[in-house]
């Protein structure tokens, strides 16, 4: 009769997991080391026994990363045609056929080729860690979804590939990827990030340094947040006391107007940050006639949805009368305006709508945000 090694009876007697963990690697720009602190992990667990597989890997002709690659076994990607042309991309089927322990999914924010199983990886990612594979991912903070609008304002670019943040905070555990700024520049300059012709356009571009350094903050705040989460639930699991208090609630009133996007990540990021209830209010007027208000109005809605939000649609009389309703029913207790009437009659009706409000509302804090121009 053989016996059984020490691993061998932990994991018999280990309870079956329901899903596969998830590790998140974020980074605040391409070269910071994310995918090549990925794998460095993925090659730790297989050097200690674990059956570890890269599913996909971006090596952007970087020779660190491909030789880091070449170190695990690679599961091919799928082939699909598309207006003529082949593409590759992660065969999520494959991967879960081969039933290893852990899967290296690189970018997580990638949006798939027509024709593939699911329009984004992130809904990859999703159906593998049901399938109870682990997961290590990689990306960027600025293809967080609530961060888009921030990240625009700071750089001038529109993220097109994003990631809702429900699927951030399904980390178990997210580890920065961190360089300093200064020393980003210098792998750029070097040719480590992008050819040297591209890489100089991007240094007087993406790469300033103001521009580093404001996204670099705001991946140490994403990171923060999760310790902050992390510490929570230990302090819940074991029965810790805390004074607590009362739990704060947050309401965004907004419009069909694009430009409330901006509103509903500043409330978003306001909740996150004091782990408040977190609503996103529209009042229907019947102002919303045209077609084009009418889908920027769901484009609203969704983006609210997907950052967490409880969206909350009211009919009928004065948009100052029936959010006050809602403040006292629901004992909101912040309450986020946008502003974007600054000056004539709209900035008079404006300002009439405020002080209505602040007349009906119970006691509470009011946000008056500045919605920049789109």
């Amino acid at each position: 009769m053989a016996h059984k090694s020490p691993e061998q009876w932990l994991e018999e007697a280990a309870p079956e997991k329901k899903e596969g963990i998830f590790k998140l690697f974020l980074g605040y720009a391409p070269g910071v080391g994310k995918t090549y602190s990925m794998l460095s992990e993925g090659i730790r667990r297989y050097s200690r026994g674990e059956d570890v597989v890269v599913g996909v890997i971006e090596t952007h002709g970087r020779k660190p990363v491909a030789e880091l690659t070449g170190k695990l076994e690679v599961v091919p990607r799928r082939k699909l045609e598309y207006k003529g042309t082949l593409f590759e991309e992660m065969d999520v089927e494959a991967i879960i056929a081969r039933k290893p322990q852990v899967v290296l999914v690189d970018e997580l924010a990638h949006t798939n080729i027509e024709g593939s199983k699911h329009p984004k990886r992130y809904q990859d990612v999703m159906e593998i860690l049901a399938a109870k594979i682990d997961v290590l991912s990689t990306m960027n903070v600025q293809h967080v979804e609530s961060l888009t609008p921030t990240v625009e304002r700071i750089t001038g670019v529109r993220m097109r590939e994003t990631v809702p943040d429900w699927v951030v905070q399904r980390a178990g555990e997210i580890v920065m990827a961190d360089l300093t700024p200064q020393a980003l520049q210098v792998r750029m300059r070097r040719g480590d990030i992008y050819p040297l012709d591209r890489a100089e356009r991007a240094l007087s571009n993406f790469f300033r340094p103001g521009n580093l350094i404001a996204l670099r903050e705001l991946a140490l705040r994403q990171v923060a947040q999760v310790v902050d989460r992390t510490l929570e639930s230990y302090q819940k699991k074991e029965h810790l006391e805390r004074n607590l208090g009362v739990r704060e609630r947050i309401a965004v009133c907004i419009s069909s107007n694009p430009a409330a996007q901006y509103l509903i990540a500043r409330g978003g990021r306001m909740a996150h940050a004091i782990d408040a209830e977190f609503y996103v209010v529209y009042v229907d007027i019947g102002a919303d006639r045209r077609d084009e208000d009418r889908r920027s109005l769901t484009e609203n809605i969704r983006f609210a949805e997907n950052l967490g939000a409880t969206v909350i649609r009211l009919q009928g009389g004065s948009v100052a009368q029936r959010v006050a309703e809602f403040v006292r029913e629901k004992h909101i207790t912040q309450v986020v305006f946008g502003r974007s009437a600054t000056k004539g009659l709209r900035k008079h009706f404006y300002l009439s709508a405020i002080q209505r409000f602040l007349r009906d509302a119970p006691p509470v804090d009011v946000h008056i945000v500045t919605q920049e121009p789109k």
